[in-house]
């Protein structure tokens, strides 16, 4: 359900960005690092969401394949501790 209400937080998103800018057919100057260009207003805002969704997904992407790794060599140490618990004998009084 958490995934569906992103999805479509996204996509309304992405619906008005589209729908603002059919209506925006003016040209704008665009100063990026090294030069800059004329480009449509339309045409720099979907550019310019995409890349930033892509970027945002990546580096969600990478957090989170950190973390998978990190939980895989938890789960890989508690198992070896387990092992070496269940091995050693209990000294009783």
């Amino acid at each position: 359900m958490k995934y569906l209400l992103i999805f479509l937080v996204v996509l309304v998103i992405f619906i008005i960005s589209v729908t603002l800018g059919t209506h925006n057919d003016q040209v704008v100057t665009f100063n990026y690092l090294l030069a800059q260009g004329q480009f449509r207003i339309s045409t720099l805002l979907a550019t310019l969401f995409g890349a930033g969704f892509l970027l945002g997904w990546a580096i969600c992407g990478l957090f989170w394949l950190r973390l998978r790794v990190s939980l895989a060599h938890a789960q890989r140490k508690l198992k070896r501790l387990q092992a070496q618990n269940a091995s050693t004998p209990v000294a009783r009084d």
